[in-house]
């Protein structure tokens, strides 16, 4: 067998096993949603997961890819491959949102935006850090390092969810006389199971991003790579939870997961780039960063009832910032300019779609829909049929 032939055959089963682990995040998305949301809505939650990775997957192979990328040649590995592995990612934006709005969005609108969403924006925002690049040669190009997309994914859907939240609004009686109304978790088990699918589709999310494992460079700095994202997972969990018991003598676990889960969105821009040290610093700097960005969002009455803007916007622009902060080789400015020009394409052309999507088919439940549960009027299949809903 040639050299270059083993080195395809080898890349392209990496491309698949990596799509694989990140197709892992689908569950773990629908499960830490579902979990995180009260029994009358879990349903609701779980069919808004799966028509997402649907309609998403279909529209990127129909459109979103061609305009991502300009074209489908690869030589490098099959071609198949690397479009499956791009199409892994491009229902994470959607999730973001999704579930920073749950238990008051429709499902109707939620796909019709998924659709574009998938077709135009994201593969927009690719086109211009990954992809052939349409801002080339204009004063608005930007020279971003970013390698699995702590702002071209984690931040699009984060600028997409405080889109959706401006329009949509906050649950019925979460704001009431001025005071916060605690919605608690329905179920911790699924939320602890669907942080540790995202945990390990975070693998092939980084690590895949590396683009090739048949070299012994290039299968060092895979290994790199994943051992720095795990890293940066566990610092955020563990500052998570002692900025926690030192505030409230508890520990949360859901705050602890989301700590994780922030320290994998900041690291994911260049774990390939720091040594083994640095992602520390960086997850324990993303995990307080959730921590005191949760209730700050609260108090600005932005409801979000998983943490996505705390996890996905705040700590994909920090990730961000990082490279350019502790790899010399990166510009702190370039980073800056990518953060600025793709904050302002995702927030303005979500904000409008969302808009003019609401204008015809509103997004957000009716009142009493919210109080009798979107199970029963969205999906007709009751999660938990045999427990009162709570309202």
């Amino acid at each position: 067998m040639l050299e270059a032939d083993f080195k395809y055959i080898i890349d392209t089963f990496f491309a698949l096993f990596s799509m694989v682990l990140i197709i892992f995040m689908v569950p773990g998305f629908a499960m830490l949603e579902s979990g995180l949301v009260r029994t009358k809505n879990v349903s609701a939650v779980l069919t808004a997961n799966i028509m997402i990775y649907a309609v998403a997957s279909l529209s990127f192979l129909l459109i979103g890819y061609t305009v991502a990328f300009g074209s489908w040649e690869n030589t490098s590995m099959s071609i198949f491959a690397a479009f499956m592995f791009q199409m892994a990612f491009v229902g994470k934006t959607v999730n973001i949102m999704s579930g920073g709005v749950s238990e008051r969005i429709k499902i109707i609108p939620l796909v019709i935006f998924t659709v574009i969403m998938a077709s135009v924006i994201y593969p927009l925002v690719v086109n211009i850090s990954w992809g052939t690049d349409i801002l080339s040669g204009t004063m608005f190009d930007i020279d971003m390092y970013d390698l699995a997309g702590s702002t071209v994914i984690h931040s699009t859907g984060g600028w997409a969810l405080l889109a959706a939240i401006l329009i949509i609004g906050p649950r019925k009686g979460r704001y009431k006389d001025g005071k916060i109304r605690v919605i608690p978790a329905s179920n911790i088990p699924l939320v602890v199971l669907g942080a540790l699918l995202l945990w390990i589709g975070w693998f092939g999310f980084n690590g895949g991003s590396v683009g090739s494992i048949s070299s012994i460079e290039s299968a060092n700095t895979v290994a790199k790579t994943i051992m720095n994202t795990n890293t940066a997972g566990l610092s955020g969990a563990i500052i998570a939870g002692v900025i926690m018991y030192l505030r409230y003598k508890l520990f949360d676990i859901t705050m602890i997961l989301n700590g994780a889960l922030g320290g994998l969105v900041a690291v994911t821009a260049g774990p390939d780039l720091y040594d083994i040290y640095t992602p520390i610093l960086i997850g324990l700097i993303a995990g307080a960063l959730v921590v005191f960005a949760v209730p700050l969002f609260d108090k600005l009455k932005f409801d979000d009832p998983v943490g996505a803007l705390s996890v996905h916007l705040v700590n994909g622009i920090w990730g961000t910032l990082a490279v350019g902060v502790f790899v010399d080789e990166i510009s702190i400015l370039a980073q800056l300019k990518g953060i600025a020009v793709v904050a302002v394409f995702a927030f303005t052309s979500s904000f409008v779609v969302l808009f003019i999507i609401n204008k015809i088919v509103a997004f957000r439940a009716e009142d009493d829909v919210q109080v009798e549960g979107l199970d029963v009027n969205e999906v007709g299949v009751e999660a938990y049929p045999e427990f009162k809903r709570a309202i």
